[in-house]
């Protein structure tokens, strides 16, 4: 049984200058979207992080507001909240792992995402793991996203972008640089 597990937790990141958190919030099941956002912003605020909050209709949204704001703006870090009860169709399975993977792809494309949204069985569960007093997976979230700003900033905060080059841009870029080879 999970309540009677102990967990090793990370010490809170300390950040020379505060980073800016977008939490993105699917409040389909509001009291469990509350809980989730309380111990998120909790977490936020006890490392000094900024933060700004944007609700999208559920969670198969998340990902995709998460990257909407990874693009188009200057946020350090994400953190992604909301909760997926089964229910009687294979939907629920759909949206677990559709949103889980959007994340992760995120993820690995460099946005610091922690990711809170919860997957279970029951709306009792949900209850359990979303309170602040309780599991807190909200403040669970923003101390995964706060701990990856912490590595990025670590290892350096350039940004590169993902795909290919045109010739005119690796022109560009090859031009700026006179040891360069003149191939791409």
């Amino acid at each position: 049984m999970a309540s009677s597990e102990t967990h090793y937790t990370l010490p809170r990141p300390e950040f020379d200058s505060a980073p800016k958190v977008l939490i993105v919030v699917a409040p389909y099941y509001k009291d469990i979207a509350d809980d989730l956002l309380a111990g998120s912003v909790a977490e936020l605020e006890a490392c000094g992080a900024f933060h700004e909050i944007a609700e999208v209709p559920g969670t198969l949204e998340v990902p995709t507001a998460i990257r909407i704001a990874h693009r188009q703006s200057n946020f350090d870090g994400f953190v992604a909240l909301g909760c997926v009860i089964r229910g009687e169709t294979t939907h629920y399975d759909t949206v677990c792992n559709d949103s889980s993977r959007a994340l992760t792809l995120l993820g690995l494309e460099g946005a610091c995402i922690g990711n809170g949204i919860l997957t279970v069985e029951t709306h009792a569960q949900a209850v359990v793991r979303s309170k602040p007093d309780m599991q807190n997976k909200g403040g669970g979230a923003a101390a995964a996203a706060l701990h990856l700003i912490a590595l990025t900033r670590r290892f350096g905060q350039e940004r590169r972008g993902a795909g290919f080059r045109s010739p005119l841009e690796n022109e560009i870029l090859l031009a700026g640089d006179p040891e360069s080879p003149k191939t791409a």
